[in-house]
């Protein structure tokens, strides 16, 4: 069995299933998921001997054309539940945000994301809009982080954001770890565009420790081949640090 990586959405992130066929990449496929089949495009191949068969769900067959345009037909229709669900929620004056809509490629389910700062009861709006959709309505309220991921964007590092490029997972994510790297505690520098703290804090955070051993830190006072001096700025990737030397305040670099 092959093992492929699929993605739903331009910049979704990638999920992996099975075939024993040949696909190439930018292929339109149809796959088979928790929530009954889905659209999606091949974007690589990671594995052309896999023995995983009871880790991953299959590859259905390649989309055909009336496929493709069952999907775009979806796509409309979901913008059209969207729209009525916030029409919905407005009336019913609810505390919530609704971001997304989405019917799985069979329009057994509709799948509807929302954020709110409170709990939400939601039970008569799913009532009515199962009336109207006669489906399976899923509610699901999401966090700040899944928002992001939901939406997509670009980081204050210019690229794309990798909650919605490549991270499946994230564990805690703590402001020691944005220490550990050195970097001003402003919410400004170590927030992402959902207002918490960035991803990458944390899955940098082990090669920072590392680099970092046997390094001083801004404050201390070190001796070096020029004298004794205080140590005022580290480059902890780079391992060097700014040093005020002497009586005069010279400053030297050292790594």
């Amino acid at each position: 069995m092959k093992l492929y990586s699929v993605i739903f959405k331009t910049q979704g992130k990638n999920y992996y299933f099975l075939s024993p066929d040949d696909y190439e990449i930018n292929d339109y496929v149809i796959v088979e998921t928790e929530k009954g089949l889905q659209y999606g495009k091949i974007n690589h191949l990671i594995s052309e001997n896999s023995n995983e068969e009871d880790k991953y769900k299959k590859i259905i067959r390649k989309a055909t054309r009336e496929d493709t345009k069952n999907y775009e037909y979806l796509l409309k229709e979901s913008n059209k539940a969207l729209d009525k669900c916030k029409e919905l929620v407005k009336d019913l004056e609810l505390n919530m945000n609704v971001i997304s809509a989405d019917f799985n490629f069979d329009k057994s389910q509709l799948l509807f994301n929302f954020v709110s700062d409170e709990r939400v009861d939601f039970r008569e709006l799913a009532r009515k809009l199962a009336g109207i959709y006669h489906t399976r309505i899923e509610l699901r309220q999401i966090g700040a982080r899944d928002k992001a991921k939901e939406v997509g964007g670009y980081g204050v590092c210019g690229e794309r954001l990798c909650c919605g490029r490549f991270l499946n997972h994230i564990d805690a994510i703590s402001m020691n770890m944005a220490k550990n790297q050195n970097l001003a505690l402003n919410p400004s520098k170590i927030n992402g565009v959902c207002g918490r703290l960035l991803c990458c804090l944390q899955y940098e955070d082990e090669n920072y420790l590392e680099c970092s051993k046997n390094m001083p830190s801004v404050g201390d006072v070190i001796k070096t081949k020029n004298g004794e001096g205080e140590v005022i700025s580290v480059d902890i990737l780079n391992r060097k640090c700014k040093v005020l030397v002497g009586s005069n305040k010279e400053e030297v670099e050292f790594k």
